[in-house]
């Protein structure tokens, strides 16, 4: 079916226009028009997570069928308090730790706690013939879409353990890296650091190696292996942050 939505605020403003219109499946719920509407205008991509969808008047959940001949509209969360800062990004470029900090600090902002990965030249000194088996590359590979969703899920679970965290960035590169290079980083911002700021930057690290598709290829001297990890989702995991 063929459906008109209304865009507002900082959403009409990167999308450059109040409307767009494009065809989506019959029965297609609110999770398929907000994945529709990125396929459209990548431009959206970074602000669909947030952003509220209203059918008729009234707000719509991700869950909910887009009946034909709808009035829907997409805009932000409505004015009356500052956004908490949420930056995800999945890239093969080199990140800068000060650019991403700049960003999730507030006025009220007196701790940040970051982890930042490395790729190691040597892996837990394994040896091969008395060898140690140097590691050259690690490719990094990512299943995109779903592990951007996934990010925001990590970010949205660390909110709700510790609400006192005010800005999270959860930064992943992808391609072939070298000893030395940076591989991903999570840094959370608050006010103090006994606001549990320490605990919500391991949590972060921790559940992206659990439920974010991205995998990694090590290639050494001797060989390369895709290296996997036992972590098996359950239903809790399936959350999705719209």
């Amino acid at each position: 079916m063929k459906i008109s939505v209304l865009l507002f605020a900082s959403i009409k403003e990167h999308a450059g226009t109040n409307i767009m219109s494009f065809d989506i499946e019959d029965k297609s719920t609110v999770a398929d028009l907000k994945q529709e509407i990125a396929n459209h205008l990548p431009a959206l991509k970074d602000l669909l997570p947030t952003a509220l969808v209203s059918i008729n008047h009234e707000f719509a959940f991700p869950e909910d069928k887009v009946p034909p001949d709808a009035e829907i509209a997409i805009f932000p969360p409505v004015s009356g308090g500052q956004e908490k800062p949420t930056i995800i990004a999945i890239k093969p470029e080199h990140f800068s730790i000060d650019e991403i900090i700049s960003n999730i600090v507030g006025p009220s902002t007196g701790a940040m706690c970051i982890f930042s990965g490395i790729v190691r030249a040597q892996n837990d000194c394994v040896e091969i013939n008395d060898n140690i088996n140097m590691v050259e590359q690690l490719e990094y590979e990512a299943y995109s879409p779903m592990a951007e969703t996934k990010m925001y899920q990590v970010a949205s679970e660390v909110r709700s353990r510790w609400p006192n965290i005010y800005g999270i960035a959860i930064f992943q590169r992808i391609g072939n890296l070298e000893p030395g290079q940076q591989t991903v980083m999570i840094a959370c911002t608050s006010a103090h650091r006994d606001s549990g700021i320490f605990e919500a930057a391991r949590y972060g690290i921790d559940r992206l190696k659990e439920i974010v598709p991205i995998w990694k290829k090590e290639i050494s001297n001797k060989d390369s292996t895709w290296l996997s990890g036992t972590y098996q989702p359950d239903k809790n995991d399936t959350k999705q942050i719209y």
